[in-house]
């Protein structure tokens, strides 16, 4: 009797170090976050539903786009908080659509002087304000000072932070029948009279007669610059509430600075979160630790960097599918994209988006993230 009082007493100690060893292995966790938005006509319980799946699914924080309105982030913020996760307001600053707030004065024209209001851009939302017009920057700092004045929110996270695509990534060329091949007039922006007359103050250079505009280091460096200047601006009102300030960017900066004029490595900010998407660029998910070395270089370790992840919506149908914006990562490809953000330097990553995931994806993503790859 005593033979099979301490047999069961050695093996009621082996399951439980069984079950600590399970959870032990389980707080080795690598941060995430993920982009999403509403809250639409969803209830306050739907809406805490989703987010304690998101959280038990391995999502830390949200970046969530609500609009305009600092009391749907009060609302949507305090469920989010309740669930465990941080909350960051997701609002695009550079693209602004028709507001009474906005004069039609502030969008930006591009070098054949339409303006992106008029005429925007590749589709008709991409409706550009200039980052050279003090009224631009009245109207963002009136926006997110309100929205980092909300208890509820973490941070505010920037989104088309940026000018127009001047060159389109290559996995869109055949979506708008393009080839895009230099810097065309229509795609390339801002020539309105302030930014041009700037500019020639500057340099003495008129850029209206200079035979081609894209060959001028200069011009491309001024144009970086605006936007530099205005993140390092919103970035004081944001952290006047006390709050942190990060953005969405395009890869790189190699690829930032020579699609979008974005020169992120040099902006003040607190996070990056670079949209790897490699479909959008013809490559296959390994590409994502290329440039995820050259982001966290770019920056010398010294930011956090979260590796933007676009996923599939719908992985049985991606041959099929002639949209790129319907491509993204195979539940057989999260392992590998998650693994090369991590080994090459990323703090964490970041879903484009969770409504995308299907099963597949949740039961890769979970091994993924449960992984140390600081000890492999």
């Amino acid at each position: 009797m005593k033979k099979v009082i301490v047999l069961c007493l050695v093996l009621v100690a082996f399951i439980s170090c069984g079950e600590q060893k399970s959870k032990n292995e389980k707080t080795v966790k690598i941060p995430v976050y993920a982009w999403t938005g509403g809250p639409g006509d969803a209830s306050d319980q739907e809406l805490s539903e989703r987010f304690l799946a998101y959280k038990e699914k391995g999502i830390d924080g949200l970046l969530y786009n609500g609009g305009h309105d600092p009391e749907t982030y009060k609302r949507v913020g305090a469920l989010v908080k309740t669930a465990g996760m941080e909350f960051h307001a997701w609002i695009p600053t550079m693209v602004q659509g028709e507001n009474p707030k906005i004069s039609k004065d502030l969008y930006a024209h591009n070098r054949n002087g339409d303006s992106a209001f008029d005429k925007p851009a590749y589709v008709d939302y991409y409706k550009f304000l200039c980052p050279n017009k003090e009224g631009t920057y009245d109207f963002l700092s009136n926006l997110y000072g309100s929205v980092a004045a909300v208890a509820e929110i973490d941070g505010i996270h920037l989104d088309y932070i940026r000018f127009p695509d001047v060159i389109l990534a290559e996995g869109l060329w055949d979506k708008y029948g393009l080839v895009m091949d230099q810097e065309y007039p229509e795609y390339d922006y801002c020539y309105c009279d302030k930014c041009t007359s700037d500019f020639e103050e500057q340099t003495g250079i008129d850029i209206n007669n200079v035979a081609d505009a894209s060959a001028v280091q200069e011009w491309k460096q001024f144009r970086y610059d605006l936007i530099t200047n205005m993140v390092g601006r919103l970035a004081k009102v944001v952290r006047e509430k006390e709050k942190v300030i990060n953005a969405a960017v395009f890869p790189g900066p190699t690829i930032a600075k020579a699609k979008v004029r974005q020169e992120w490595n040099t902006w003040d900010l607190d996070a990056v979160f670079p949209m790897n998407y490699n479909d959008f660029y013809l490559k296959g998910p390994e590409w994502i630790g290329e440039v995820v070395k050259e982001e966290v270089a770019s920056v010398n370790g010294l930011k956090p960097i979260y590796s933007g992840l676009f996923i599939c919506p719908n992985p049985e149908n991606k041959s099929k599918e002639n949209d790129p914006e319907n491509h993204g990562l195979l539940p057989s490809e999260i392992e590998t994209a998650i693994r090369a953000s991590m080994e090459n330097g990323a703090t964490g990553i970041c879903l484009f988006t969770p409504e995308r995931m299907k099963p597949e994806h949740w039961d890769a993503f979970e091994k993924a993230i449960y992984t140390d790859y600081t000890k492999e």
